[in-house]
């Protein structure tokens, strides 16, 4: 073309979640029974929407004003209540108009990072949500910068090495937390949460906490919103649906935003998300009329409690059956619904195989690892090809450590078992295929449960 047209960032837009989904349909149509365990949603891996939010729907779907404009910011008493929500934990203090919804966090994400100076980068975490690590780097047109998620401390950072990167690197203005963490599971320590804050107050930088799993917290792991800790210093907490009730079709997150007034350039810029917002008039309006019905109704709390009940179990019963496998570590996730198998170091490497029967299938996983540098793609495919699961390489999380993530979701017991058990033997294959043993071990593929 006449110009060059390609943003300096489109590089960095990768999401690796969503794009294994065209090699394992390319597997699926060869006739390979697939095993997604490569994306956060509930719904599609079994979990029912229990009868009373379906309830609140359904009267929601006969009400006219669930069809029509909400405002730009948000449905004004929704708004109000989620304000009152934070006002009444004695933290920080919010006005409704502190409040922004967006069609889905991802849409939230896009814009938190695409108003920002391209001059000014956000430090998020490694392993890194893609969608937060790709849309920085593109923003910013380089890729993201990091700070460390530390196997060695149950994958929680180093402070120190995160209070450096921050003092040595000006074009640093703002920290990101994911709390519970996504890739990991880890849950952050209220005192680690404090130095973070305190980090961010020292260099004047602002604060983007991603809460979306906030109420999905277990194994007795502590629950501290960014809200109860902040103090003065500027911020963002992600919220979000998706998740915790469950309706990720919905498309329904929001911003609360702290401390907008005590600094003018974080006052400035908040406004150009709300001015951003103006030009699409506004998000959904149906599940942002259910919150307050839902969250307030009777059933809420205890429903909240047995899913996190059902997670912990899962948790405990997944790292009980890879922790019988040598060459990899696994720590027990706190929140979320995902965990990280991590191979050892030096464990893997481009020779390696599983036995995959169907000859297509196995042409299909050459082609795909035939140029490959990354140990743990390699790993992916062959898992792919051989059992049907599909899982996601760490190296895709911004990420120089070797493994995968797997989720927590499958809601059929005995098939949830069989994807945990097969993932250790062919963990297991794998390694032993790179020495003498190979040939005598393949992973555990008959049988598996619709």
């Amino acid at each position: 073309m006449r110009r060059n047209i390609v943003h300096p960032g489109a590089d960095e837009l990768t999401y690796a979640i969503r794009e294994i989904v065209a090699q394992a349909r390319r597997l699926e149509s060869l006739g390979v029974r697939i095993t997604w365990e490569n994306i956060g949603d509930p719904v599609r891996k079994g979990e029912c929407v229990p009868a009373w939010i379906k309830a609140i729907v359904a009267d929601l779907v006969h009400d006219d004003d669930s069809y029509a404009y909400s405002s730009t910011q948000g449905v004004a008493e929704t708004r109000i209540f989620l304000a009152e929500k934070v006002n009444r934990r004695g933290g920080v203090r919010i006005h409704p108009d502190d409040i922004l919804f967006f069609n889905g966090l991802g849409d939230a994400i896009s814009k938190i990072y695409g108003f920002l100076r391209r001059e000014a980068r956000v430090i998020g975490p490694s392993p890194a949500y893609s969608t937060h690590s790709s849309a920085e780097g593109a923003h910013a047109g380089d890729a993201p910068i990091t700070y460390t998620l530390d196997p060695d401390r149950g994958w929680l950072p180093d402070i120190q090495e995160l209070g450096r990167k921050v003092s040595y690197n000006p074009s640093i203005a703002g920290i990101l937390i994911i709390n519970p963490d996504n890739p990991t599971g880890v849950v952050y320590p209220r005192g680690l949460l404090e130095e973070v804050v305190d980090i961010a107050r020292a260099h004047d930088l602002f604060l983007v906490f991603d809460e979306v799993y906030l109420n999905l917290i277990y194994n007795g792991a502590p629950v501290v919103p960014l809200s109860d800790i902040i103090g003065d210093v500027c911020g963002i907490s992600l919220k979000g649906i998706s998740k915790e009730i469950p309706w990720p079709g919905a498309r329904c997150g929001w911003a609360e935003i702290y401390n907008r007034q005590r600094d003018p350039v974080f006052a400035r810029y908040s406004k150009s998300l709300v001015d951003a917002k103006m030009l699409e008039v506004c998000s959904t309006t149906l599940p942002q009329r259910a919150i307050p019905l839902i969250m307030e109704h009777p059933e809420y709390a205890g429903y909240l409690e047995q899913r996190n009940a059902t997670y912990e179990r899962r948790a405990k019963e997944a790292c009980e059956i890879l922790d019988r496998v040598d060459g990899i570590r696994v720590v027990c996730p706190q929140g979320a619904f995902y965990m990280v198998v991590l191979f050892d170091r030096c464990v893997l490497d481009l020779e390696m195989t599983l036995e995959i029967t169907q000859p297509d299938a196995r042409r299909v996983v050459e082609e795909l690892t035939a140029t490959t540098q990354q140990p743990d793609v390699r790993f992916v495919y062959y898992l792919m090809g051989s059992t049907g699961i599909v899982v996601v390489p760490l190296s895709s999380f911004c990420c120089d450590r070797m493994g995968f993530r797997v989720t927590l979701l499958e809601s059929d017991d005995a098939k949830r078992r069989w994807t945990f058990e097969t993932l250790a033997d062919s963990i297991e294959g794998y390694i032993a295929s790179g020495g003498s043993e190979a040939a005598d071990h393949e992973p555990r593929v008959e049988g598996a449960p619709e």
